[in-house]
């Protein structure tokens, strides 16, 4: 059976007028923005090399905007021990499975490396990623989730962060968790366009972003987040 997506431009569109955000109570989440997905050598689980250009120019772009407009920065990093790694094989080695027949291997993936191992390479952020003075990192995340297990939940809390802006990989499963964790919550949920990519494809790519834009919150590319932030210091300057 063949769907076609559906046109909800002019809904979504009216959600975004509404959305205000407070960069007071903002926070951007990356998620998983690290070697293990983004390296072009050293990529356990790579997105294409071209996805994963993409997403670090408009990572670097975001941040560095958040960093300005004085916005948290969280990043949450997956880090698994040896013994967690043969724990959550099956999902890793389905994974492999498909790559491997879209994709060529990294260097990385044929040295056999597990994937984000403890006190691997693939653990590390990418340099346009972070981190930087006054970032948050939050490294012990062992499943799609970035709430389950860690002390995300508590982070935000403290900082008074109603609206959590996620980006990162992938958009269909950790990210789109995410999103779902966050909505249930209670929290603003924005996930950007510019700045998410999946190494399931880019038809699960789209599928992931509508249904983030459709039913838990709002996809906004970069301009858009600025145009909202700076929009809400001029309201508020009043």
């Amino acid at each position: 059976m063949q769907v076609e997506i559906e046109d909800q431009s002019s809904t979504l569109e009216a959600l975004k007028n509404w959305l205000q955000i407070n960069p007071k109570r903002t926070a951007v989440v990356t998620v998983d923005m690290h070697r293990g997905h983004l390296d072009p050598s050293e990529a356990t689980l790579p997105v294409p090399m071209d996805e994963s250009a993409r997403v670090l120019r408009h990572a670097k772009d975001i941040l560095s905007f958040a960093r300005n407009q004085k916005i948290p920065v969280i990043h949450v990093i997956l880090v698994w021990r040896p013994v967690e790694v043969d724990q959550i094989n099956p999902r890793v080695t389905a994974a492999r499975i498909t790559l491997s027949k879209v994709a060529p291997k990294t260097d990385a993936q044929k040295r056999g490396v597990p994937h984000n191992l403890e006190g691997s390479v693939q653990t590390q952020l990418m340099p346009e990623v972070g981190p930087e003075k006054g970032d948050y990192v939050i490294n012990n995340k062992k499943t799609l989730s970035i709430f389950m297990g860690t002390d995300l939940e508590h982070l935000l809390k403290v900082l008074d962060i109603d609206t959590v802006v996620l980006i990162g990989i992938n958009t269909n499963t950790c990210v789109q968790c995410g999103a779902f964790e966050v909505a249930n919550r209670g929290l603003k949920t924005i996930v950007i366009s510019d700045c998410v990519a999946s190494m399931y494809g880019k038809d699960l790519h789209v599928l992931g972003l509508q249904n983030i834009a459709r039913c838990l919150g709002w996809v906004l590319t970069v301009a858009e987040f600025k145009e909202k932030v700076l929009a809400y210091g001029k309201e508020a300057s009043k």
